[in-house]
């Protein structure tokens, strides 16, 4: 069993974020159980780390300077911590994150290119036109009866009372069919 992340950061002498940013890119690899042994990181710490940045600095420093070397890092405590989980692969990533965005943006420059070419339809102004058709179809049949009627009723021979009744009735029974079908708008 190897140390937490917090230990193996005071063992570096980084912090434990630095330890977790190593771990995400790859830089070292936990256990299987989520810690870390101390010697193989810090094998794969040095050999996947760029050098550091001080000996370059250092390098361009005046001459009249002197180089300070850092101390070494305490020995690690012997006081067992509770093992952090690393992090979960489920959680979206920077780049995801980004990639369904421009993906986003993508799709509404689409739909509003669309929209410029006049190639959309308005579904409020759609819905109302419809609604429109519909009522003047329906004020049409209403009226209808009231047209036809007499005429039918001389070609019949019938009273046009009775016949202009018995039509009106017909044409609501079949408007009021009509109009319990519910068309789906999506």
């Amino acid at each position: 069993m190897g140390l937490s992340i917090r230990a193996y950061a005071r063992h570096r002498g980084v912090s434990h974020v630095a330890v977790k940013k190593a771990i995400d890119t790859g830089r070292i690899t936990p256990l299987p159980d989520g810690t870390i042994d101390p010697q193989a990181a810090d094998a794969q710490w040095a050999q996947n780390t760029l050098q550091p940045r001080r000996a370059a600095a250092a390098d361009k420093a005046p001459a009249t300077k002197v180089r300070v070397e850092p101390a070494t890092p305490p020995p690690p405590r012997e006081t067992p911590e509770v093992a952090t989980p690393p992090l979960s692969a489920g959680g979206t990533s920077l780049l995801q994150a980004r990639t369904v965005n421009e993906v986003l943006k993508a799709q509404l420059n689409k739909v509003e290119l669309a929209h410029r070419k006049r190639e959309l339809v308005d579904r409020a102004q759609a819905v109302a036109h419809v609604f429109k058709l519909a009522r003047i179809e329906r004020d049409a049949w209403l009226n209808w009866p009231a047209r036809v009627s007499g005429q039918m009723a001389s070609t019949l021979g019938v009273d046009p009372h009775t016949m202009h009744v018995a039509l009106e009735a017909a044409v609501r029974e079949h408007l009021i069919e009509l109009g319990e079908l519910r068309p789906r708008v999506d």
